[in-house]
């Protein structure tokens, strides 16, 4: 049974940070594409960032400079570091994983605001 669990969400101020991790168990990790999607609300959901099994990494233009994706195969997890948050950055995160089909964690919420 695959699970992508998502933590690290929460409510931070502009300028602000979190890390996101997403802890995977039931596929082979190592051998994954990882990455992190968000939804605002009535928006569709989009591509934030993404990491390869062999660790290049892909970034929206609206993320470049701000967040940074890295992976950890020992202990199964991806994270996304999140800097100079702004309140467009409000969503919902959802880790996803790919090597012959997806899947998809449950989503944690992420909410910029003063």
């Amino acid at each position: 049974q695959v699970q992508l669990v998502e933590s690290g969400g929460g409510l931070v101020q502009p300028g602000g940070s979190l890390r996101l991790s997403c802890a995977a168990s039931g596929i082979i990790f190592s051998a994954s594409a990882m990455g992190w999607y968000r939804q605002a609300p009535g928006k569709q959901r989009e591509l934030v960032a993404t990491i390869t099994s062999g660790g290049s990494k892909t970034y929206a233009d609206s993320v470049k400079g701000r967040f940074t994706i890295s992976r950890d195969n020992a202990k199964n997890t991806v994270y996304l570091q999140m800097d100079s948050l702004k309140s467009e950055d409000t969503a919902v995160y959802y880790c996803h994983a790919r090597r012959v089909i997806s899947h998809w964690g449950q989503g944690t919420q992420v909410t910029v605001s003063s």
